[in-house]
């Protein structure tokens, strides 16, 4: 086991984690079919090996995600950092009611979470979109009752702009923000990663491997199956796809050089970006659990960092991250 050589970092003004984290939703949601067993068996390998923060959602699923974190980690709370969120409203059938950031549907949430988790305090929880009909201040004013309560440790937001960090902020500390952030996706180096920087916030970095597409192998890209949503992703659709295979040539030529894989070189470019950013990549099999965490091994000096960039320059990727309503959401 790695548990003892897996590096720390601190989020916030405390919150330790593991440098890397694991992400859960594809466990049970949009990346094909799941299976419950492996994606059990791919936490505990995690926790065994020193990654302890865990990522899921209440609308991974729709709240089935968090059941299955909740079954993992029964017996062994006490070596998990549990991150999940609230936000995105779904109805038990699947289907996407709203963008909810109402004080009391803060607090009902929250109650189901942990009801799903099956532990009694989060350690970090997020508002996972900004819901903009809602003064953030009020929204930040409920998340903090929470955290009055004993039912939540910290407080963390995705996807927000810097004058939303400003203001909740001001309501209660954010530990972390998180956003896309990668090879693929540079968008945070705009602002917010310097905002977070000034105001002691973590950065957590959700997909580090492009949703699969910075990886060695084409079933990532291609889909895994009609209930992977990679397969209208436009990052993953017409000539965009056959643009963004030429990039990831680049880096696979890159990788090689190093001997290393293209995800593994792409997790430790994230990696570099400073200690105060923790990638969480997603996955639900132990191989690929093995090989994100073997990316932590890998020290990329600064040629390194620059071929990469230059391999896949800012603005290069065809293709926005999310269809044209995902968009509206990003950038709170």
């Amino acid at each position: 086991m790695r548990g003892s050589t897996v590096k720390r970092r601190t989020l916030g003004q405390g919150l330790e984690v593991s440098e890397q984290g694991l992400g859960c939703m594809g466990m049970s949601e949009f990346y094909g079919v799941g299976d419950d067993a492996e994606s059990i068996a791919t936490i505990h390998e995690a926790l065994d090996s020193g990654v302890n923060f865990l990522d899921t959602a209440d609308m991974y699923g729709p709240f089935t995600n968090e059941q299955l974190v909740g079954r993992a980690i029964n017996g062994r709370r006490s070596q998990v950092v549990l991150a999940t969120k609230f936000g995105n409203q779904r109805g038990d059938d699947g289907s996407f009611i709203a963008i909810n950031g109402k004080p009391e549907y803060v607090l009902s949430a929250c109650d189901d979470s942990l009801r799903r988790l099956g532990v009694d305090v989060i350690d970090l929880y997020y508002q996972h979109r900004v819901d903009r009909t809602v003064p953030i201040e009020e929204t930040w004013g409920a998340m903090k009752s929470l955290v009055d309560a004993g039912k939540v440790r910290h407080l963390g937001i995705s996807e927000a702009s810097s004058a939303t960090l400003e203001k909740a902020h001001a309501v209660h500390p954010v530990t972390a923000l998180q956003s896309e952030y990668s090879l693929w996706t540079r968008d945070p180096e705009d602002d917010v990663l310097n905002t977070c920087r000034r105001l002691g916030i973590g950065f957590v970095a959700y997909s580090p491997l492009g949703r699969g597409f910075l990886t060695n192998e084409s079933s990532n890209r291609e889909g895994a199956g009609e209930r992977d949503y990679r397969k209208n992703h436009p990052r993953f659709s017409g000539d965009a796809y056959e643009k963004n295979l030429l990039l990831v040539a680049k880096l696979e030529s890159i990788a090689a050089q190093k001997g290393v894989s293209i995800a593994q070189m792409a997790l430790a470019w994230v990696l570099s970006r400073g200690n105060d950013v923790v990638p969480i990549p997603g996955t639900k099999r132990r191989k690929w659990l093995r090989e994100n965490i073997a990316a932590s091994d890998i020290v990329l000096s600064a040629a390194d960092c620059a071929a990469l960039e230059a391999a896949v320059p800012r603005g290069s990727v065809a293709g926005e991250r999310y269809h044209v309503a995902g968009m509206t959401t990003l950038n709170g």
